[in-house]
């Protein structure tokens, strides 16, 4: 069981996480680069401060999540003198990105391969398609309908605040998909739609102003990439996982 469970995730986020960051090469990040010209230039200055992600050594392009991986460096309006450390452009920055592909695409193929455990039965390719699709709503379609996905630049509410709504929105979206897809019942398919709307009825934390530094063009472009990307990471993931954990545990039905 060890075996199928961490061979089958393992197997499976490397090949997904190298495939999806060569996709990101020709897709969400030139888009990323592009934004980050407009935030160099200055224009984050005409930023409320309130309104400017936390600073760190580099972070993650996207909201609470993943919604590509594509690594960029991080600004605010604090002065640190020198340029706080992150990857430099092209390999280096390609390989961090990489290396953070990889690592999210094993964490969640280990999520679809304890799944397949828990769940039973016989495990396939195209099973494990179905399960991908089921992540894809959960980690990326519910939280996006609240929070898309930000270029750099963007204006957003406080951090903390964003994390623990889309947490609590991934959370209601797969136990609401649970109760609908195995509750085998009405009230029960009932009181999955009901949890999943409730983050969205509660409503996602909003900035105070509207506005940024990034034309709303580059934003939009961005944020509709970054979807089809992770539903194509998903995808890829789910059918993966499902057959690496097929092979891993010796029957080809």
């Amino acid at each position: 069981m060890f075996r199928r469970l961490f061979g089958a995730a393992f197997a499976a986020g490397i090949v997904a996480g190298l495939a999806i960051s060569a996709i990101q090469e020709f897709t969400t990040t030139p888009i990323i680069l592009h934004a980050e010209e407009y935030e160099n230039a200055g224009t984050e200055a005409a930023i409320p401060e309130s309104a400017i992600p936390e600073t760190a050594v580099f972070r993650v392009a996207g909201t609470g999540a993943f919604h590509g991986f594509t690594i960029y460096k991080a600004h605010s309006g604090e002065d640190h003198g020198d340029e706080s450390w992150g990857p430099k452009d092209g390999l280096e920055r390609s390989l961090f990105t990489a290396g953070t592909n990889i690592t999210m695409g094993i964490a969640f193929a280990l999520m679809l391969t304890a799944a397949f455990a828990v769940h039973g039965g016989a495990i396939s390719g195209r099973i494990g398609l179905l399960w991908g699709i089921g992540g894809f709503a959960v980690f990326t379609l519910g939280p996006n309908l609240g929070l898309p996905p930000e270029v750099p630049g963007s204006m957003a509410a406080e951090l903390g605040v964003r994390q623990l709504w889309w947490i609590g929105c991934a959370a209601a979206t797969g136990i609401g998909l649970c109760l609908m897809v195995f509750g085998r019942k009405l009230p029960l398919t009932v009181l999955g739609v009901l949890i999943i709307a409730a983050p969205h009825i509660v409503g996602a934390p909003q900035p105070a102003e509207v506005g940024g530094g990034v034309p709303p063009e580059i934003a939009g472009h961005f944020a509709a990439a970054s979807i089809v990307v992770a539903a194509i990471f998903w995808v890829m993931l789910g059918w993966l996982s499902g057959t690496f954990y097929q092979r891993f545990s010796g029957t080809y039905a």
